[in-house]
């Protein structure tokens, strides 16, 4: 069933930019009166797309929550959670550094906005994107969640997983009495990984919706203005996979070389929805089936997607310096320097904001003196750019994962990646407590 799926999101995700292309050839000549009948068009497809990542979204705040809680208890004591917590920081603030510095040397590099030499616009004009999403204090003072059933609701993932801790260190403090709790939660999280077979086999008419909006609405030719850009930035993406799997393998030895054909649709379906969002069920699942124990990947994951967004983060760095190769403005090397380091504390604070990397990048440009409204280059073209950040997110998360569990010498033997169960998807029955 995933090899198959794997091929039937391919086949949406061709068959979308056909339907896209001919939808915008047959609707497209060039008047205003073209530009809203394609929109309307391009909204009609979206409804599937937004019901799909609804559903994806329905799941993730009861599985996060059910499988970081029994992780947690099954870990056995404080002393294993604190460690495997700081070993995951580790990989997460060196990855972040990686991820930074190679945009920052692609795009000076490779240039793709010199000779571009667009006006520099007017100081107070505005990019659309609002600013005070981010702010250092409200993000600190918004780790903590009021309610656990307001942060579900929301999907603050950050909050789950907070008062996730909370719960699974109480539980392993209580010992005996508490142990219903991690059978409920054992459950919980059985019932939703079959929750999410169900909603997975969606997933190609999904994939299919999104990509004929995006190629119907804009038409293929938004990709050919900006190509060279878009070129970069990819190329950019497949050395850093390079890189992400090159670091796996020298942890993690020779099983790592096949990481990808295991998280390969968890992938797939981040690029094709532009959201690494939705592929967190299926990631959580291929990682089981690689080897890396429930109580690692439940707990490394959801603190990844919150804290290790390695795709985002190259493409801050790029997109930035890219917006000032356009306006034909010179930066220092200590600025651009300055700036990496700005974007590695600020892109910590983007969890749970929409359009998060655009905000950050426009909250950046100010602090440099570079025209907000620059974001306006990149807004055309950030759905396509979204996809490949948003499989390398998935990516990034998944080494992740595998590194911490070879650090704890608990990296089992993997499955094989074409085998799945018939019914619900496989998860490993988590080791007993340690003593």
């Amino acid at each position: 069933m995933a090899k198959r799926l794997t091929y039937y999101i391919l086949a949406g995700l061709v068959l979308g930019i056909f339907t896209g292309w001919a939808i915008n050839a047959a609707l497209d000549d060039g008047t205003p009166a073209a530009t809203a009948r394609l929109a309307d068009v391009a909204s009609y497809f979206s409804i599937v797309t937004t019901l799909f990542l609804r559903l994806i979204k329905m799941i993730i705040a009861p599985l996060v929550f059910s499988t970081l809680v029994v992780g947690i208890a099954h870990m056995g004591d404080t002393a294993a959670l604190g460690r495997v917590g700081l070993k995951a920081l580790f990989w997460f603030i060196c990855a972040s550094l990686v991820s930074l510095t190679l945009g920052l040397i692609l795009v000076n590099l490779l240039q793709p906005g010199v000779g571009l030499d667009f006006a520099v616009p007017a100081a107070n004009a505005a990019s659309g994107v609002e600013r005070s999403s981010f702010n250092l204090t409200q993000f600190i003072t918004h780790l903590v969640p009021q309610s656990i059933f307001e942060a579900m609701a929301t999907n603050e993932i950050l909050q789950i997983v907070i008062f996730s801790l909370f719960l699974g260190v109480a539980i392993t403090a209580v010992g005996e009495p508490a142990r219903p709790l991690v059978r409920g939660a054992e459950a919980l999280a059985k019932v939703i990984l079959q929750v999410t077979d169900y909603v997975m086999r969606l997933a190609p008419i999904a994939v299919f919706a999104a990509v004929t909006a995006a190629i119907a609405e804009r038409g293929p030719q938004i990709i050919g203005t900006f190509g060279y850009f878009i070129a970069s930035f990819y190329a950019g993406l497949a050395i850093l996979w390079a890189l992400l799997i090159g670091a796996c393998f020298l942890v993690a030895g020779r099983p790592a070389r096949r990481l990808v054909r295991y998280i390969r649709e968890p992938a797939l379906l981040a690029f094709s929805t532009a959201s690494s969002e939705a592929a967190f069920p299926r990631t959580l699942e291929a990682l089981d089936r690689f080897g890396v124990p429930p109580r690692i990947a439940s707990f490394v994951l959801p603190l990844g997607y919150s804290f290790n967004l390695d795709g985002s983060m190259m493409y801050m760095t790029f997109a930035t310096i890219f917006i000032a190769q356009a306006y034909g403005i010179d930066l220092s090397l200590g600025q651009e320097i300055a700036m990496l380091l700005v974007l590695m504390v600020t892109s910590k604070g983007i969890a749970g904001v929409p359009r998060a990397s655009l905000v950050i990048i426009a909250a950046t440009l100010t602090m440099f003196n570079l025209p907000e409204a620059g974001v306006l280059l990149v807004l055309a073209v950030d759905h396509f750019l979204d996809m490949g950040r948003s499989a390398t997110n998935v990516v990034g998360n998944a080494v992740a994962s595998v590194v911490v569990a070879r650090w704890e010498g608990s990296l089992d033997a993997p499955e094989p990646p074409e085998i799945e169960p018939p019914h619900a998807p496989s998860h490993r029955a988590a080791p007993p407590p340690e003593s």
